[in-house]
């Protein structure tokens, strides 16, 4: 039986917690996770009940279909997998590729020189106005209008990237208009504290649906190449693509599925056209006794943090404990400077913090306690 969680956290703490009762039924217990080597992930998927994520669980996967001995393969077959925050794995992550690559011979110093380039592009604000691109932030997508193409024909002239008379479409060129398109996302779609952090020189991506850090993770199509440049940070070589799933595809493999959270019932629809899975709402223990204020909406970003503190002072003055969910890293380190300009007494849990999760959790919810938690905090 595999049990899936979000987090490595939450599948170590709960694999500990619920140890003792496997055991005392007579079911051993192990846990996968990050950086363990093959013989540990093979004991631990030898085990009655194993604990993980759904990123170990599909990347082993992966790389048990590229090993080229029997012995070299770590998982047994797929059986029954129970799922923990079902929603976020099986609907929200639902198209979300799990990727293995390998490097190849490309130069990384193209990256460095378009990177230079981009930054004299002037984004079109307005449908049909002027300007070198426009950007669908949806679709996380820029595109060059036939200003913008004129223009980064000339800037890449200038530096001898372009022959005079070439055109950046030209069969010959596809990798320059390739790395273009790359510096161009990374410069305007992507950011720093939101979409990804800079640890130990190297940039690491932010989960957008856990807050948590990924490290070893990279994005695809030059992209990441395309931010390292951005940052100034050492550029390592373009991946290609060695093996590829989705969550979706990889979590159907198993002969049962089944998952629980608090969330379900909006989503019983797809679970059952996609998954075959019927959703069953259990009632709460106690009757519900949350309040659930209306939304508050500022006209200004200020406006709405001063109103943020007002609010946690309240609090604090009730000795509440107060949790304050933010959307990004950034967003939480504003916060956190505004409440200590006020002198309260906080905690922040972000990507940042990671390491200390266990101890701001444990802290949190105590008479007066004040925390500020990315999306990390979200979810078990």
């Amino acid at each position: 039986v595999h049990v899936v969680t979000v987090n490595d956290y939450l599948a170590s703490r709960d694999a500990a917690w619920m140890k003792p009762l496997y055991e005392y039924l007579g079911l051993t217990v192990g846990v996968i996770g990050a950086g363990q080597v093959p013989d540990e992930k093979r004991a631990a998927y030898a085990a009655d009940i194993t604990y993980g994520t759904n990123n170990e669980f599909g990347f082993d996967y992966l790389r048990d279909n590229m090993a080229f001995r029997l012995e070299e393969r770590v998982q047994r077959p797929l059986h029954f997998a129970i799922i923990d925050e079902v929603d976020s794995i099986l609907i929200d992550e639902a198209r979300t590729p799990l990727i293995i690559s390998g490097a190849t011979d490309d130069s990384t110093e193209l990256y460095e020189r378009v990177n230079q380039i981009v930054p004299r592009l002037i984004r079109q604000q307005e449908e049909e106005g002027p300007g070198d691109f426009s950007m669908d932030e949806k679709a996380r997508q820029v595109h060059l209008t036939e200003e913008g193409h004129q223009h980064i024909e000339e800037l890449l002239m200038e530096t001898g990237l372009l022959e005079p008379g070439e055109s950046l479409y030209d069969a010959a060129n596809i990798a320059l208009m390739h790395h273009v398109n790359a510096a161009l996302r990374a410069h305007h779609l992507f950011q720093r504290n939101v979409h990804y952090i800079i640890q130990g020189g190297k940039v690491v991506i932010v989960d957008e649906f856990t807050g948590r850090t990924m490290p070893g993770r990279r994005w695809s199509d030059g992209l990441h190449q395309a931010v390292e440049a951005k940052e100034g940070v050492d550029i390592q070589p373009e991946n290609h693509t060695l093996a590829s799933i989705t969550f979706q595809n990889y979590f159907r493999l198993y002969d049962k599925l089944g998952g629980m959270t608090g969330t379900a019932d909006t989503e019983a629809f797809e679970f059952h056209q996609i998954y075959g899975l019927d959703v069953v709402v259990i009632p709460t223990n106690r009757p519900m006794v949350r309040k659930d204020l209306p939304d508050q909406v500022f006209l200004t970003r200020n406006e709405k943090y001063e109103a943020i503190v007002a609010d946690v002072k309240s609090c604090r003055e009730r000795v509440q404990p107060v949790l304050v969910g933010t959307a990004s890293i950034e967003a939480s380190e504003v916060l956190s400077a505004l409440l200590k300009r006020e002198g309260i007494a906080h905690e922040v849990l972000n990507a940042k913090q990671h390491e200390r999760e266990a101890d701001i959790v444990a802290q949190a919810g105590r008479p007066g306690a004040v925390t500020i938690a990315t999306n990390m905090a979200g979810r078990g």
